[in-house]
């Protein structure tokens, strides 16, 4: 009985912790950024594995990339700018960015 309970609540927390992964994912291709970027290689835009690692001890860099995501940017990554998204929310900016930075 242990044998059989133990891999199912594994299981069951494996799918836990992959469910909101998957959810920002759904949240990013809903919002289009997946026609400029990609989790780990550059499109037109860059990795975002890349802007993680880019970001990753910036303390303010989930309010910095949530204000790119809505307004647009230049210049940090290359000659091409980033458009404003203004279908984005603040609140799917911000959970966009944190997923962002979250990316390994």
């Amino acid at each position: 009985m242990k044998r059989v309970l133990l891999p199912a609540a594994l299981g069951l927390g494996l799918t836990a912790l992959a469910a909101p992964a998957f959810a920002d994912l759904a949240l990013a291709t809903s919002k289009n950024c997946m026609s400029c970027h990609a989790v780990e290689r550059k499109v037109l835009g860059p990795s975002f594995k890349d802007v993680a690692a880019k970001y990753k001890d910036d303390k303010g860099a989930v309010d910095t990339l949530a204000s790119k995501i809505m307004k647009g940017g230049s210049g940090v990554w290359g000659p091409v700018p980033m458009p404003a998204n203004n279908q984005v929310s603040e609140a799917d900016a911000k959970k966009l960015a944190a997923w962002v930075l979250s990316t390994k």
